[in-house]
């Protein structure tokens, strides 16, 4: 699908007060190098507080900064979604992979938002999932309702629970994850969310649901929402996701050439959601089931499955990062 481009807009902060524009761009996006930068600038592409830029400028602070991409072909992704609820508030739907929940990384037009704005022009999505994880999103049709839900999105008036195929043979039956998650280096884009003993307080539950000689398969409960919290927290306690390309055993980047945040490969699936609905007080219950992919990928990676045993829950994981 070709979309009709994007602007780009940020506004220079203090810390890079006084750069050139082009030493800016190369390394803030390194995404593309100083030549493909100096391409785009001499294409016409780059304004700075509105004016073509040359990339011979110095940036000051407060300045706006655009980079206004022309049309791409955006890649193919999913055009289907399952309603799970709709009422004149909400609307929940059931998220293939491969199909973003909301515009970015290369993607516009081919994404969840657009999909289900075509059919319900006032929906908002109050949350969103990864590009490759499955399961339900929540939508909101009034000002009311997004009100009331992001205002209790990261507290225990609303259960989030997830269904994760992970490496490796848990040792305990459950865990108490409380690695904190800031910004790491990443070669290709910067810096991405990871462990990091200096980030944001974040919280995960991880039960053991079934077992096979190599992998784990957990009904993981979120307890904040950092990005990527699962991946990150899983890999962390030595259990990244089956597949993942982005996350290794310490909830870092993979250490030789980590993939990117939304690419795929990995089985995380969203399963159940439970909530009062925030006009009417009515108890929510909502359950997505597990795509045919994941179970059979348990079975392909594992041999026998041996089930949770329902002992006690490990130690909490606080400052664990590079142990694993």
């Amino acid at each position: 699908m070709l979309n009709r481009g994007y602007a780009y807009t940020t506004i220079i902060s203090s810390k890079y007060h006084g750069q050139t524009l082009l030493s800016h761009l190369a390394s803030l996006y390194p995404h593309s190098t100083a030549q493909a930068w100096q391409q785009k600038l001499n294409n016409g592409e780059v304004t700075l507080n509105g004016v073509t830029a040359t990339g011979s400028e110095s940036i000051t602070l407060g300045q706006t900064l655009a980079w206004n991409r022309p049309p791409w072909i955006e890649p193919d992704s999913p055009q289907h979604f399952e309603v799970l609820f709709e009422d004149p508030h909400l609307l929940a739907v059931n998220k293939p992979s491969g199909l973003p929940t909301l515009p970015g990384g290369g993607f516009m037009e081919n994404t969840l938002l657009r999909l289900v704005q075509k059919q319900t022009p006032n929906a908002n999505p109050v949350h969103r999932l990864g590009r490759a994880t499955t399961g339900i999103v929540l939508f909101a049709k009034t000002p009311q309702a997004a009100s009331n839900l992001f205002a209790n999105w990261n507290t225990p008036k609303i259960q989030k629970i997830y269904r994760a195929l992970a490496q490796n043979f848990a040792q305990h039956d459950a865990y108490e994850i409380l690695t904190p998650i800031g910004l790491v280096p990443h070669p290709l884009i910067g810096s991405v969310w990871a462990a990091n003993p200096g980030g944001k307080p974040s919280k995960s539950l991880a039960k053991v649901i079934s077992r096979t000689t190599s992998t784990t398969t957990f009904e993981v409960s979120l307890n904040s929402g950092r990005p990527h919290q699962i991946r990150i927290h899983l890999a962390s306690i030595g259990h990244p996701l089956v597949g993942d390309p982005l996350y290794g055993l310490t909830g870092q980047p993979l250490e030789h050439l980590p993939g990117l945040p939304g690419d795929g490969g990995y089985f995380l699936h969203a399963q159940y959601l439970k909530f009062h609905h925030p006009i009417t007080g009515e108890q929510i219950n909502l359950e997505a089931a597990a795509p045919y992919g994941f179970s059979l990928h348990q079975q392909v990676h594992g041999g026998n499955r041996i089930p949770w045993s329902g002992g006690a829950v490990s130690s909490p994981r606080r400052d664990n990062f590079g142990e694993n």
